[in-house]
């Protein structure tokens, strides 16, 4: 490890599973140590190189040879942050939980975890907790989540909260801190896990209860190779797995909008914080500005108080003069904002959460894509749903000119 540094480390291990190659334990293990160090800056720099580097690529092209090669090497990984757990017994529950069989039985609890991201949990946990709950109506149902996520859910009767934080920018032993509190609530006699693929459980390996409990959708490799989005896969492994057949996706925040007889427009510029999905500044402005011409009542969000998003809104908002008085800047929670856009008749976004809420709620979608690994990426995280989808790729437009012409041409009420 002297020589070679921890983003040289990752590159390499990425490299040879990309071009099938046998890929070096060692560099597995040098890279879990890094990731380790008891210098904070090296551990948060190993760490970025491991999941940023290394673990989002194989995500994010959703090849199953990838999910199998992530499985391995994030085994040695885990193994070497936890010493207690061995990386061939991991990998080896992995083949079980990650098998697609039908659940048996009448558990007392069932366990859903948030998939981290809020897009995410709309577009796929939200089904499972929609099936969950129909098929197991006389159990307790369990959210195990952070309060963002909860927030989307959390009039519903039939949730409790299991609050787990997990931190997408922290080191690796913060991130594997959820192991213990987790195995405490799921490892328990007539518990079930249900799992989307979740972080929480690094994507399935984490050993939180006995195998033949542990139920994962394998996003990353359910599907093959096909062009179907997520929740459509999500839903057909509900159906083998559960037998419920319709699962539906939903949110049920304490928020509520009523806007009236007039038309409402909602919008977001987040992008998650990868600005490889966003545009420009100039085509924020003229979105904001073509907005507000439109015969509706228009809210853009604000995202985080005091971000780099916020100060873009403020200054698009600002840039379209007299007209951006008509703009509302929406400066609460996503749960709020997730309830405006269910209440609003269109919505314009980034490739982001609020895309997946719209396209969930039957509103009619208009989402720019940029910065997808591949054709498969983009056909998985598509917005899905009742209501209309309008895709716009940056990739098939000459300039930033021609996609606003575009997306000005889409927004129609």
């Amino acid at each position: 490890m002297a020589n070679i540094s921890a983003d040289e480390l990752a590159a390499r291990l990425l490299d040879d599973c990309l071009n099938a190659r046998p890929w070096s334990h060692s560099d597995a293990r040098s890279l879990a140590s890094a990731a380790l160090s008891d210098d904070p800056r090296q551990a948060r720099s190993a760490a970025r190189a491991l999941f940023t580097g290394l673990i989002e690529p194989f995500a994010d092209l959703f090849d199953p040879r990838l999910a199998a090669d992530y499985a391995a090497i994030f085994s040695v990984v885990i193994a070497r942050a936890l010493p207690s757990l061995r990386a061939p017994d991991l990998l080896a529950r992995y083949g079980v939980v990650s098998s697609v069989r039908p659940i048996t039985g009448e558990p007392k609890r069932v366990i859903v975890l948030s998939r981290v991201t809020l897009g995410a949990d709309i577009s796929i946990t939200s089904l499972f907790l929609d099936a969950a709950k129909r098929r197991f109506p006389a159990a307790g149902i369990i959210l195990a989540g952070a309060s963002k996520a909860w927030e989307l859910f959390e009039r519903d009767p039939r949730l409790t909260l299991f609050a787990v934080e997990y931190g997408r920018s922290s080191t690796l032993a913060e991130r594997l801190a959820t192991f213990e509190p987790l195995r405490q609530l799921c490892d328990q006699p007539g518990t079930i896990l249900l799992d989307p693929d979740s972080r929480l459980s690094q994507l399935g390996l984490l050993p939180l209860c006995p195998a033949e409990n542990h139920f994962l959708f394998p996003s990353r490799a359910f599907g093959g190779d096909s062009l179907d989005p997520l929740p459509v896969l999500a839903a057909r492994w509900i159906e083998q797995t559960l037998g419920i057949n319709d699962a539906q996706p939903y949110l049920h925040p304490r928020f509520n909008y009523q806007f009236g007889p007039s038309p409402a427009v909602t919008a977001s510029f987040g992008v998650g914080g990868n600005h490889s999905k966003r545009i420009d500044d100039l085509f924020e402005h003229d979105i904001a500005a073509h907005l507000a011409s439109l015969p509706a009542q228009v809210f853009i969000d604000a995202g985080i108080p005091g971000s780099e998003e916020e100060a873009r809104v403020r200054a698009a908002v600002e840039a379209a003069g007299e007209q951006g008085k008509r703009i509302g800047i929406h400066t609460g929670s996503f749960a709020s904002f997730a309830a405006m856009i269910a209440a609003s008749s269109l919505y314009f976004g980034y490739d982001s959460a609020g895309q997946h809420v719209a396209a969930a709620m039957g509103v009619p979608v208009v989402s720019v894509f940029k910065g997808f690994a591949n054709q498969r990426m983009l056909a998985r995280w598509t917005p899905h749903g009742p209501g209309p989808v309008t895709v716009l790729r940056a990739d098939r437009f000459q300039d930033s000119s021609s996609l606003l012409d575009a997306a000005v041409k889409a927004l129609t009420l």
